[in-house]
């Protein structure tokens, strides 16, 4: 899929608040055009990655594997969604392709219309 649509995806995982934090932020200092993250728990809790998300300025898309509204009731809350390029949940694994897709559909909206969005 890379390759096709002409990117070259950077993979990261880390069960840690602070190494996700300095990886989004190190993101935006290589130039990297965006970002596909699945935050897990800390989707509703993380008030530190909203920031750096807020403080890189790059588009995100939000992603879940599982449907969070049919879940638990804290889980329909996220401190990312309203500041995400998008959400994507429910679906399990194709998540991650779908919000790649997205990802690439947001950049080239944005090349063709490069006002704040």
């Amino acid at each position: 899929m890379g390759e096709r649509e002409g990117f070259s995806p950077v993979f990261f995982q880390s069960n840690h608040e602070g190494a996700l934090v300095d990886r989004i932020h190190q993101a935006g200092d290589e130039g990297i055009s965006g970002i596909v993250a699945n935050l897990g728990a800390y989707t509703h809790t993380s008030i530190a990655i909203r920031d750096a998300i807020l403080a890189v300025g790059l588009p995100v898309v939000e992603v879940h594997l599982s449907n969070v509204y049919s879940r638990e009731p804290f889980r329909s809350r996220s401190l990312i969604a309203d500041i995400a390029a998008g959400v994507i949940g429910g679906l399990g694994p194709v998540v991650y392709r779908l919000g790649i897709l997205g990802l690439l559909d947001c950049l080239e909206q944005r090349k063709q219309d490069p006002a704040p969005h």
